[in-house]
């Protein structure tokens, strides 16, 4: 399973939301290029970067500093936030990101998510509460059942669902493990799961996840690598056991 360290842009810095609330964050780091480095030096071969911003308002008022992570370091970007036309994929392409992420835009516009699938590496993002789920930089409800969404999807070119629980997302209290047990059962798509992890007991769990024919293919950790819970290493070392 592989590890997603996460890098949350808001303002050009580095932060985290609690349970996606604008108005719960924590910044941890003024320098999200230097943020990336450690992580990659620590081993990590991806990175997960959210463009916040512009997952509210559809700007891609970061997409300068995606592009100097992207330049910084030699591991694959995985970037979202906004992507809410063709254009605004290819701008993260251009800036370097290996694969986008399509949140809103797959719920409100599922076409979108094959045009840009046939051109560059594509995931869908589903944010839900329960089942429910949430657009526009989760602040908006209503968009569709999860497991519905998750094998609408699996016919759309795209590469994996990113599925967050989003009230677990930065608190660490642990994954939903029930409700990616039920996303992996309902897509063939590789899952990666978001939301809640705390610690390498989680990150066990997690690895532990199986529909009968295979397990999950990722996991985004964020706050608790910035609050020490555990390093880019150990998560490295516990997921490779």
């Amino acid at each position: 399973m592989q590890l997603f360290p996460a890098i949350d842009l808001r303002g050009g810095r580095c932060v985290r939301l609690y349970q996606g609330s604008y108005d719960a964050e924590t910044v941890y780091s003024d320098d999200p290029v230097s943020q990336a480095q450690q992580f990659a030096d620590a081993g990590a071969s991806w990175l997960h970067v959210v463009d916040l911003d512009a997952a509210r308002t559809g700007e891609q008022v970061n997409l300068p500093v995606v592009a100097a992570i992207a330049d910084a370091v030699d591991v694959l970007v995985q970037s979202s936030g906004g992507i809410r036309s063709m254009d605004a994929a290819s701008a993260l392409a251009d800036a370097g990101a290996s694969r986008v992420v399509i949140g809103t835009a797959a719920v409100e516009n599922p076409e979108l998510v094959e045009q840009v699938a046939a051109r560059q590496p594509v995931a869908v993002g589903l944010d839900a509460r329960g089942r429910e789920v949430a657009t526009h930089g989760w602040e908006k409800g209503g968009g569709g059942d999860l497991l519905e969404l998750a094998a609408r999807f699996e016919s759309s070119g795209a590469e994996a669902v990113v599925a967050t629980e989003i009230s677990r997302d930065g608190t660490l209290s642990g994954p939903d493990i029930e409700g990616l047990t039920a996303v992996l059962a309902a897509t063939g798509l590789a899952v990666i799961a978001s939301g809640g992890v705390a610690s390498l007991d989680d990150l066990t769990a997690l690895s532990a996840i199986s529909d009968g024919r295979r397990r999950l293919s990722g996991v985004i950790v964020g706050r608790a690598l910035y609050e020490g819970c555990f390093t880019v290493e150990q998560a490295l070392e516990t997921l490779a056991s």
